[in-house]
């Protein structure tokens, strides 16, 4: 049992019967009133988002997680399918259990977080910077980059971005899968 006084970002805490994971938390005092702890919860098995608000000193039931390296291999009608580096155990995984799967390749390593308890597989963690080849877009036109105009592009996983006009075919860029966007071109 922990309180609101050792909420830090990361924490992750057993709420509403799920798991959540502290994003963002601020302590509040007002100058009339008691003390209170506003925080961001974010879900671990949908990714869900949640605002909430906890008087301060109230007991708080935490929960141990553990982050595993593995390597994704496939994916088929079943889900995803990762190996641990290790034990060379694979586990297979829902859609939903994986966030921003269309920024994975074969082979790549990401982070599957366990809940240590009950050694269940809640979610993907992916890399914060993934490095992925351009199979598709439009050629740019030379002098066209006086303003910050994009273009759609397609990796060579299917995802489909905005790119700089300067990207071109069969070039490696680099994308902050935090929020799926263009980060710079790999040389």
């Amino acid at each position: 049992m922990a309180t609101t006084a050792d909420f830090r970002n990361g924490l992750c805490i057993e709420y509403n019967n799920d798991l959540y994971t502290i994003v963002e938390f601020q302590h509040v005092k007002p100058g009339k009133g008691g003390a209170f702890v506003r925080t961001k919860l974010k879900n671990l098995k949908s990714g869900k988002v949640i605002e909430n608000t906890f008087n301060a000193g109230v007991k708080i039931t935490t929960a141990r997680i553990e982050r595993r390296p593995h390597q994704y291999l496939y994916k088929d009608d079943i889900g995803y399918h990762f190996m641990d580096g290790e034990s060379f155990e694979q586990v297979a995984l829902q859609e939903n259990l994986v966030p921003q799967y269309e920024f994975m390749k074969e082979g790549q390593e990401v982070d599957v977080i366990y809940h240590a308890e009950t050694e269940t597989a809640l979610n993907v963690e992916l890399p914060q910077f993934v490095e992925l080849k351009v199979t598709y877009t439009e050629p740019g036109v030379k002098g066209d980059t006086a303003t910050n105009t994009t273009k759609p592009a397609t990796l060579e996983t299917g995802a489909t971005i905005q790119v700089p006009l300067f990207i071109d075919q069969d070039e490696m860029i680099r994308i902050d899968t935090r929020s799926g966007v263009y980060y710079e071109r790999v040389k």
